[in-house]
């Protein structure tokens, strides 16, 4: 998205020259606006919700949004200026970030890591018989969440250029989206049926009155 906007804001379609957008300020401007909205508005849905319906959960979540601006306004700063204090800085946002991240993911959307299920570590009500897909689940989003470690380390894997390893990180980053979805959905469920499985139906937002009146 970076790259799209600056070639056509900073004209490089004119042109054609990729180095345009690495030096231009607009694009050094744009590569933090970019990597700020989507946590951004994440945050601000937070705070509306917890405005809405005074749940401080949703200012603990709107945290976990905050704490990710940090760290990737850190990151896109250590590489531009990639000195030993730009990457401590980085390090510790991101591993606190990262931490958060995977606190909420597995505990608060997934509903597992319950040391009183039947489940060893899960939750009681599973949906997938086999078990051992939630732990793999739980191994793959951990190293999903860590891919942030590239940036900082920058590994020469010698096939790849710089710019098409990232595209291929930012791809693995849909591919943890698309699976976490899949079991936030699951316990979503279970939760709503768990809520109503105490009651005979669920009341309606009205009066109901006698067709016969």
């Amino acid at each position: 998205m970076e790259s799209t906007a600056c070639y056509f804001l900073a004209g490089s379609f004119k042109t054609h020259r990729y180095e345009t957008c690495n030096s231009g300020k607009l694009y050094r401007e744009l590569a933090y606006v970019i990597s700020f909205a989507p946590y951004y508005w994440r945050a601000m849905q937070c705070a509306r919700r917890w405005f809405d319906e005074c749940d401080t959960n949703h200012l603990a979540n709107m945290g976990k949004y905050v704490s990710a601006m940090v760290a990737a306004g850190a990151r896109i700063t250590y590489a531009r200026e990639p000195t030993q204090l730009w990457m401590l800085i980085v390090l510790v946002t991101s591993l606190v970030a990262t931490v958060y991240q995977l606190y909420w993911d597995f505990v608060k959307d997934w509903g597992l890591f319950n040391p009183n299920s039947k489940n060893p570590w899960l939750r009681d009500d599973l949906i997938l018989k086999n078990i051992n897909i939630y732990y793999a689940s739980i191994a793959l989003n951990l190293v999903l969440r860590v891919a942030w470690v590239e940036t900082v380390m920058r590994f020469n894997l010698g096939l790849f250029e710089s710019r098409l390893l990232e595209f291929f990180l930012a791809s693995l980053e849909v591919i943890r989206r698309g699976h976490w979805n899949f079991y936030r959905v699951e316990n979503e469920h279970l939760t709503n049926v768990g809520k109503f499985r105490a009651v005979k139906a669920v009341p309606l937002p009205f009066r109901e009155t006698d067709s016969d009146g």
